[in-house]
This record gives structure tokens, C-alpha cells and sequence, in this order.
């Protein structure tokens, strides 16, 4: 459901992550053919604690760390990556990365087994594009004892991009029990608080000079709310969605929609101190706030926003030519399966030829909004005439009842692909599809 209080039209409502199934494992592998790596990144999966209640004991969770450094994994463009990843959890895990378009990466659902309890696992990951990424366990849900935290992984544009700096602002939800515990998603959320946090803090500060260029990297890391941001008394310019360029465009009054996985790059001239304002559909509350003081100096200004740089997805789409399908979300299709439940044994959702462009008609035709999730790929959304789309590239749709939306892309990376489904209901469970390109 889209806040009233932000007064957003269709442009300003954004959706967002993606991440390789059915790709082949072979070469995965530390020691695989293949140059060698020029990063390496430590992951853990631990537990923690958040101070979700001012006063109280810490809420008992899980995380997805960069056990190598403190803060979020930064790569650029082009690097090939060996990752190594820790389970320090009592179940079998292994981060899903949403982002990377036809990339091998380890398949933890259709390939390459979770890592277990006590056990580390390497593999080699390439990074073919810039953008804000994602890596997360919420393919493993249904073994969560706790609710997990996902982890922000930013990969560098190999050009200069003219900001002053470089901040990413993760926002989560919460569930919380009287004891103080939370509750992972998918369980029936009765007695408990919804809770929200900025950076892991239900009240965060970002500090700023007054002429500082920011460039914010907005993650809804939700489970399963639609939720609007709003910075107030400046103008927001989106520059990127879902982890690749857009062309430049004012958020209205300053406000962001963002589907859970959703990710909006922005670039702010701090001006002013100004609050940050969550909507979640329901009611508006501070969450954060833009501290700013004194006067950034500088010998010439910072010119107008410039298009990021491309990532070299296609131009056009040849929508004439294009194999068309129908995806109807939720149980009522019975290809659908929980995700502990998922086999590639099952009927893929659709097929196509490399190089073909896809037009998809998904269709909600529940009673409540649906987050769709596409892996392996970014889409246009087409305008409702079929006669063009949207100046942006997104890889997460939310779809309101009984809606239907299209979207096209160009099916270049042959494997088999993950499709994601869920309602915005925090008991309600993730579903899976898979769809294949040949």
C-alpha cells in the first residue's frame, strides 16, 4: 500500500534484488580455472545483538558480517572475488547475493548445498557491474530461529562519480515479543511491536557540512513491508535504482518507496538539518535525522548530476519480437513452492532462447500486495499501452491486488534463474519459481 501523507505518483513508487540460481558450480571453487582473484572478502554468519528498546536488554539476532573489517563490503566493477564464508550458526546457510545479473555465483537452492553449522566454504564470485547490492539469508526462512541481518555489499563504478561522499542507509523491521525477542519472518506476528531501525539504531544521526554532496544508498532491508523514506527540506535526485543507473529524476517531496530488497541511489546537497521520516503504510515516524553545520569549502562547485555510468545493459528492447508469458503469484499457481521445499525438478515458470527479449504479464490476484522478485536479470516496466517503459531498470516489483504489471528484459545469461514471490505479510511464507534461458 503506498503512504497517502508522501502524495508519491506512479514514477516516485520504486521496487527492488537478484541472484543466480542454476548456474553451474564448476569453477566456483577456490583454485577453479580462471585469473586470480583481486579482492577477497571474509563472511560470517553469527549471532548478535540490537538495542531495539531504549532501557531494556538487547534483542538476541543473526547477521551476515564482513568478519575481515568493520562496516560494508566495497568492491568495483570488474573485480573477481574470493569469498569466504563462515557458518557460525546452528543451521545450514549460505548468503543469496541480489544484484548480480548472470553471474556464477555459489546456488544455494538449486546446486551447490548450504554450508554447515561449524564449517567455512570458498568460492569465487565476479562483480560484472556498480551498484548497491545485497547479500542475505532470506532464502533460508523457513530455518531461521532468529531474525537475520543482511549485509550491504556496494561495487565501485570504475570512473569517478562527483560526490563528496558515500553513505548507505539500511533500513530493517522488526517484530518484537513482550520478553524482548524478535520474530523471524513468516510466523504468525501476534503480541509482538513492530519495530524499525536506520543502520541498525532506532534513532541515527548522519552528519554533513552544509554544500557537502551526498550520495545515499537507500536499502529497504524489510522482510516484508513496502516502506517510504522521506527526507525533508531537500531535494532528493534518484540516480539509481536496484543497483543500476537511472536516467536522473527528483523524488517527489523528497520521498522514497521502496519494496523490501529495494535499493535507490540518490544524490543530496546538504543544506539544512532535516529529519528522516519512515511511512510504513500505517503511520509516519522520525527515524534518523541530517545534522548539518558549518560550510564545506571548495575552490569551484560540484556541476549538476550527471547520468551514472552505464553497466551495458541493452538500450532497446525488441518488444515486437518478444516471447511473451503469463506469471500468476502466490499459492493459487501451483508451481510455487516454499522455499524449503524448492526443487529444480519442478516445471520452470518459462523457458526461453538466449537473446530473446521477455515480456512478462505478472498478475497478483490476491487480496493483499505481492513483492515479485526477479534473479539473474534487470527489467523495464512497460508503460500500460506496451508502447514503451520506464527510464529505469529494476529487479523487485511490488504489485497491488488484483493488479497486473509488465515487464521486459533480454535474456543474455542462459542458466536456470530464481523467481521470488511474497505478500506483505510478515507470516506469510517466500515462495519460489524458477525460470530457464537456453
Amino acid at each position: 500500500m503506498t503512504p497517502r501523507i508522501f502524495d508519491l505518483n506512479r514514477r516516485e513508487v520504486l521496487a527492488g534484488i537478484g541472484t543466480s540460481l542454476g548456474a553451474s558450480a564448476a569453477g566456483l571453487m577456490a583454485g577453479g580455472a580462471g585469473p586470480l582473484p583481486t579482492a577477497q572478502v571474509a563472511l560470517q554468519a553469527r549471532p548478535a545483538t540490537l538495542a531495539l528498546r531504549p532501557g531494556q536488554p538487547a534483542t538476541p539476532i543473526w547477521e551476515l558480517a564482513a568478519a575481515s573489517h568493520i562496516g560494508n563490503v566495497r568492491f568495483k566493477r570488474g573485480d573477481r572475488c574470493e569469498v569466504v564464508f563462515r557458518n557460525d550458526l546452528p543451521v545450514p546457510l549460505a548468503p543469496a547475493w541480489y544484484g548480480l545479473d548472470g553471474t556464477p555465483v555459489p546456488d544455494p537452492l538449486a546446486g551447490r548445498a548450504p554450508t554447515a553449522p561449524g564449517s567455512t566454504e570458498t568460492s569465487i564470485i565476479s562483480i560484472p557491474n556498480a551498484g548497491t547490492l545485497l547479500a542475505n539469508f532470506r532464502l533460508f526462512e523457513d530455518r531461521l530461529n532468529q531474525p537475520a541481518r543482511p549485509l550491504p555489499v556496494i561495487a565501485a563504478e570504475t570512473s569517478p562519480v562527483a560526490t563528496d561522499r558515500d553513505e548507505v542507509l539500511l533500513i530493517e523491521e522488526w517484530r518484537v515479543r513482550p520478553d524482548g525477542t524478535a520474530l523471524p519472518p513468516g510466523r504468525d506476528p501476534k503480541d509482538t511491536t513492530p519495530l524499525y531501525t536506520l543502520n541498525g539504531r532506532t534513532s541515527f544521526e548522519l552528519s554533513a557540512s552544509a554544500g557537502e554532496r551526498l550520495r545515499l544508498r537507500f536499502i529497504n532491508g524489510s522482510q516484508r513491508s513496502v516502506l517510504a523514506i522521506k527526507l525533508e527540506s531537500h531535494e532528493v535526485q534518484v540516480m539509481a535504482l536496484d543497483g543500476q543507473p537511472a536516467e536522473p529524476f527528483p523524488a517527489r517531496n523528497g520521498a522514497l518507496v521502496l519494496a523490501p530488497g529495494a535499493r535507490a541511489d540518490a544524490f543530496v546537497d546538504a543544506a539544512t538539518s532535516a529529519a528522516l521520516v519512515l511511512h510504513d503504510g500505517n503511520e509516519a515516524r522520525p527515524i534518523g535525522r541530517l545534522a548539518v553545520s558549518g560550510k564545506l569549502e571548495r575552490r569551484t562547485p560540484l556541476p549538476a548530476p550527471q547520468p551514472l555510468p552505464s553497466n551495458d545493459l541493452p538500450e532497446k528492447l525488441d518488444l515486437r519480437g518478444a516471447l511473451r508469458f503469463d506469471v500468476a503469484l502466490g499459492p493459487a499457481d501451483a508451481g510455487w513452492a516454499r522455499t524449503a521445499n524448492f526443487s529444480t525438478a519442478s516445471a520452470p515458470a518459462f523457458r526461453a532462447k538466449t537473446g530473446r527479449t521477455v515480456v512478462l504479464a505478472v498478475k497478483n490476484s490476491g487480496p493483499a500486495t505481492t513483492v515479485f522478485h526477479l534473479h539473474g536479470h534487470h527489467f523495464r516496466l512497460l508503460d500500460r499501452l506496451d508502447d514503451g517503459w520506464k527510464p529505469y531498470w529494476l529487479d523487485t516489483l511490488a504489485i497491488e491486488p488484483g493488479q497486473t504489471e509488465r515487464i521486459a528484459f533480454a535474456a543474455t545469461s542462459p542458466g536456470r534463474w530464481l523467481i521470488e514471490s511474497v505478500v506483505t505479510d510478515w507470516a506469510a511464507p517466500r515462495l519460489v519459481r524458477w525460470y530457464g534461458v537456453e
